[in-house]
């Protein structure tokens, strides 16, 4: 590639809406560019990066036995309303009617539409396993798209699916899915982390995120430094200490004139806020239940679905105090509360020496016992765990770090086949569901995610599998004869070789070449400039570290073919 004649619209200021550095870097280093709010244009670089990567996925897909599919965008409303997701999905989803008034929604996955095929095709227990996927484009009507590529509309996605004969299978077919996809963000130079995760929408019962730690991370991760734990903060479980214990003393009536919150009322009566019982008051499909956490912990609504069984609940509202008169916001507590379901965190179990709301405006109860004063009908992990935190498996501590959710893997189960009668025949001719996973993979999400890894003031640093390409010839002078032509010498070389180069022929000066240089970020760059006409030899820059080595052609030729073959080796 010449850079005269390739389209790389740089820009030297950043856009006004970039907040992070993949979406400032990519933009200003024209890889892409914006057409409305979360969709953009895929310039010419931009869209080797994103080859690069689906590359990398293909030859590890294929590798862990899937095969490649195409789907269509546009997916029938009547297919969705047999999962029971039309109206599930909500606004995110994408619908139009067309002219027959029939209703389609723009896929923002294909779940459906893969089990739609799988049920019209196969139907023998010799046609299993099956693992299809695809890379496509998918559409979800984010309510704020932001973080440029992170959180757009339009985006492109690698789903998979597979189909087994039963739950061994299926968790077969996991296992090395999850592998694949861990070869996947080490060879596009991610450091990465597995961590369990929530279902959300999709559904089923075991889903682990791939997250890439980054300080613009939209999610947290909880992990452990001494074994293998690690979860979404939304999932993530930690060990409580023994219950707190009091003094046996009998409950004690306080008057807190105006003192509603946690920190009002453990500073007022002089207690650590984790000795008081927050009492949460959630509408759940129409009725109040009571959820008690200590007055440090926050209650994970994630958490409380599960336990629920249903995504039809909330906090109470305005109206909703104003309908249960007999709740007092703000004085609310166990005692003495009367038909409403109770469910507390387990590390109230058997605590004493509490304190909570007296259900009566501007008082408060002390010396509370749970067991004693006040019953409940289930314990269960309702908080969200935090660093410092004791880890469920080992006992060592949990950190929080911040990640990017590149990937998700999730066991469906018979989610999609039972109710779509996705079903096969087994040896007896007995007719059963198939039992499915699916997978998936944000592949231009994970090209913003490399560049947040891999960037510094001056621009992008492109791992070499993805960049795209992996050589940039700069002579400083194009116009002076002797740089001119080791430059074309250099580029014919690696051309002969099957490589794809960018050579800077402008007529531009040297400081525009180097910082352009330094914003695309390819991985290696041959300088032609004074020094060459003194010994004949190209600076050769490594972009990652800096690091400059004098080089005849063969000798940058056999460093670019060794960093190459590197590569290969990893494949």
């Amino acid at each position: 590639m010449r850079q005269s004649q390739t389209f790389i619209p740089t820009l030297k200021e950043s856009p006004a809406d970039a907040e992070i550095a993949s979406h400032r870097l990519l933009v200003r280093a024209g890889f892409i560019r914006k057409v409305a709010s979360g969709i953009y244009d895929f310039l010419p670089l931009g869209l080797r990066v994103v080859q690069k990567i689906e590359g990398i996925i293909r030859q590890e897909m294929n590798r862990a036995g899937a095969q490649e599919v195409q789907l269509p965008i546009m997916q029938p409303r009547e297919i969705w309303e047999e999962s029971g997701r039309w109206s599930k999905y909500g606004p995110e989803m994408m619908r139009l009617v067309d002219r027959a008034e029939r209703d389609f929604g723009l896929g923002p996955t294909h779940e459906e539409i893969i089990t739609d095929l799988v049920r019209s095709n196969v139907s023998s227990y010799r046609e299993l396993p099956l693992n299809l996927y695809q890379i496509g484009t998918k559409f979800r009507d984010e309510i704020r798209p932001r973080f440029g590529l992170l959180r757009a509309r339009e985006f492109l996605m690698k789903d998979g699916y597979s189909f087994d004969r039963d739950t061994d299978g299926m968790v077969r077919t996991y296992e090395l899915m999850y592998e694949a996809y861990g070869r996947v963000f080490t060879r596009s130079g991610c450091t990465w982390r597995a961590v369990e995760a929530d279902t959300g929408l999709i559904g089923g019962d075991i889903s682990h995120e791939f997250m890439v730690p980054a300080e613009v991370g939209e999610d947290s991760i909880a992990f452990c430094g001494e074994c293998s734990y690690a979860a979404n903060l939304e999932l993530a479980a930690y060990s409580r200490r023994g219950p707190l214990q009091g003094e046996g003393q009998a409950v004690e009536k306080v008057s807190t004139p105006d003192k509603r919150t946690i920190e009002e009322v453990s500073g007022f009566l002089g207690l650590e806020p984790e000795r008081m019982i927050k009492c949460l008051m959630f509408l759940v499909e129409d009725r109040p239940i009571a959820v008690l956490v200590p007055g440090d912990r926050e209650a994970n609504e994630v958490k409380l679905e599960r336990i629920f069984s249903t995504d039809e609940f909330r906090l109470f509202n305005e109206e909703d105090w104003k309908r249960f008169p007999h709740m007092l916001q703000g004085f609310v507590g166990p005692v003495g509360m009367e038909g409403v379901e109770i469910i507390a965190d387990s590390a109230l179990e058997g605590a004493a020496g509490m304190a909570c709301g007296a259900n009566e405006v501007d008082y408060h109860l002390r010396n509370v016992e749970q067991g004693r004063d006040f019953g409940v009908q289930g314990f269960a992990d309702v908080t969200f765990a935090r660093e410092g935190d004791t880890c469920p498996r080992c006992g060592g501590i949990l950190k929080v770090e911040e990640g990017i959710e590149v990937g998700q893997v999730f066991q469906l189960g018979d989610r999609y086949s039972h109710p779509m009668g996705c079903c096969y025949d087994d040896e007896n001719g007995n007719s059963r569901p198939m039992i499915m996973g699916t997978y998936g993979i944000g592949v231009t999400r994970l090209m913003a995610a490399i560049v947040e890894q891999h960037h510094d003031e001056r621009g992008i640093i492109w791992p070499l599998s993805v960049a795209p390409c992996p050589l940039h010839i700069l002579p400083l002078d194009y116009e002076e004869e002797r740089r001119k032509e080791a430059a074309e010498e250099l580029y014919r070389s690696c051309r002969n070789r099957g490589w794809e180069i960018l050579l800077d022929d402008r007529m531009e000066r040297a400081g525009v070449k180097f910082a352009d240089a330094d914003l695309l970020g390819i991985p290696y760059r041959a300088v032609i400039g004074k020094g060459y006409l003194e010994d004949g030899k190209y600076e050769l820059q490594v972009r990652a570290t800096g690091e400059k080595i004098k080089a005849d052609l063969e000798s940058v030729l056999d460093h670019l073919q060794e960093a190459l073959d590197s590569l290969r080796d990893e494949d």
